[in-house]
C-alpha cells in the first residue's frame, strides 16, 4: 500500500504538490473504483463520514464483486484518513484512495494520498470513477505570476502580458519613422535630425505608456524584451525604461517578426528563461536553508552532530528537487 500526505506551504511544496497532481492525473483504475473526496474547510468530519457510509452501502449493490470489494476497501482506507482529523484543515482536505495497477492484470496496489489545498477550496463532492478527479486542485496551482512583454522595432512595438499559458495583447504602436530615403530639397544632414527626433519621440512614447501598463501590474515577476533588430537593445539600454522595471529586465531575444507574431515567438522561447527563474528562486531558498540551519547548530542543547546530520538529510532531499526543477 502507498500512502502520502502532501501540502503546498512553501515553494518547494508546491512544486511537488503540483507534480503529484500531474502523476495523479494519468493513473488509471481497472472501473469505476477510485475514490475522490474533497472536503471544504468549513464541512464537519462526522458529516462526511455519514456520507462515506451511505456511499458503502450503496456499493454494495455493485454487481463485480472484485469491482465491489474494491471500492468498499478504498472507502474503509478513506475513513480511516478521515477519522484521524478532528476538523479539516484552514484550507480543507482533498482525499484520493484506490487500487492502483502497478505492472498488468493482478498487479493492484492500494493506494492513498491526503493533500491539502494550497488556497481554500469551496467544494465538496464525493466521486467513484475509472480516475481521480485531480482539476479543482489544478485549478488552484496555475502560475500566477505575470511576465510583461515587448516587442520592439524600427517600424511597430507590442506590448503583451504572460500569466502562465495566457498571452494578452495590451497595446500596440506605430513609429512613423520615414524612410532612409529623404524627401527632395531636403539636405542629408537635416533629414537625419528629423528622423532621430522621431526615432527618440517613438521610442520616449513606448516607453510611457510600457511604463504606465507594467506598474500597473502589481504581480509582475519579470520582463522580457525582443525584436527582429537592433532596436530592442537601444531601447532597452536607453533612458525609456522605468529604473525598477529595468531591474526586473529578463532577457533581451531576437525574434523574426514583430506584431502579434513577434509576441508568440518570445513565449516559444520564454520556457528555458522562466525556468531559470524558477531554479534561482529555489536555489536562494536552499541557501537561506543553509543558513539559518548552522544558526540552529549554534543554539541547539542536542549533539552538533546529530543535527548536522539530519540538516544534510534535508537539504540533499531540497536539492534533488531543485534538480528535477532544472533539467
Amino acid at each position: 500500500m502507498t500512502s502520502s500526505v502532501i501540502s503546498a506551504s512553501d515553494s518547494v511544496a508546491q512544486f511537488k504538490f503540483r507534480r503529484t497532481l500531474e502523476q495523479l492525473a494519468r493513473k488509471e483504475g481497472r472501473g469505476t473504483e477510485l475514490i475522490s473526496l474533497y472536503v471544504p474547510p468549513d464541512r464537519r468530519i462526522h458529516e462526511v463520514l455519514g456520507q462515506l457510509r451511505e456511499e458503502a452501502g450503496t456499493a454494495s449493490n455493485i454487481k463485480s464483486r472484485t469491482t465491489r470489494q474494491a471500492v468498499q476497501d478504498s472507502i474503509e482506507r478513506v475513513m480511516q484518513r478521515l477519522r484521524l482529523f478532528k476538523e479539516p484543515p484552514p484550507t480543507g482536505l482533498v482525499i484520493f484512495a484506490g487500487m492502483i495497477p502497478q505492472n498488468g492484470l493482478g498487479s493492484e496496489r492500494m493506494e492513498i494520498y491526503v493533500l491539502t489545498p494550497p488556497e481554500p477550496i469551496t467544494v465538496g463532492f464525493y466521486r467513484c470513477d475509472a480516475r481521480f478527479h485531480v482539476e479543482p486542485l489544478l485549478a488552484l496551482v496555475v502560475e500566477k505570476d505575470t511576465y510583461g512583454i515587448i516587442v520592439i522595432d524600427g517600424t511597430e512595438a507590442v506590448v503583451a502580458t504572460l500569466k502562465g499559458r495566457r498571452v494578452e495583447i495590451v497595446k500596440s504602436f506605430t513609429s512613423g519613422i520615414p524612410g532612409k530615403s529623404r524627401a527632395g530639397g531636403q539636405s542629408a544632414r537635416r533629414f537625419e535630425r528629423i528622423r532621430e527626433g522621431v526615432t527618440h519621440d517613438y521610442y520616449k512614447r513606448v516607453g510611457q505608456h510600457f511604463n504606465e501598463i507594467m506598474l500597473a501590474i502589481p504581480d509582475l515577476k519579470g520582463i522580457i524584451i525582443g525584436g527582429p533588430g537592433p532596436t530592442k537593445y537601444v531601447w532597452s539600454e536607453g533612458e525609456y525604461l522605468q529604473y525598477t522595471l529595468k531591474n526586473k529586465v529578463l532577457s533581451v531575444v531576437d525574434t523574426s517578426y514583430t506584431s502579434e507574431a513577434g509576441v508568440e515567438e518570445v513565449v516559444e522561447k520564454s520556457s528555458e528563461i522562466l525556468k531559470g527563474v524558477r531554479y534561482k528562486e529555489e536555489k536562494q531558498m536552499v541557501q537561506k536553508f543553509e543558513q539559518d540551519t548552522r544558526r540552529m547548530q549554534l543554539r541547539a542543547n542536542f549533539p552538533r552532530d546529530h543535527a548536522r546530520s539530519a540538516a544534510n538529510q534535508i537539504l540533499r532531499l531540497l536539492r534533488i528537487t531543485i534538480l528535477s526543477i532544472a533539467f
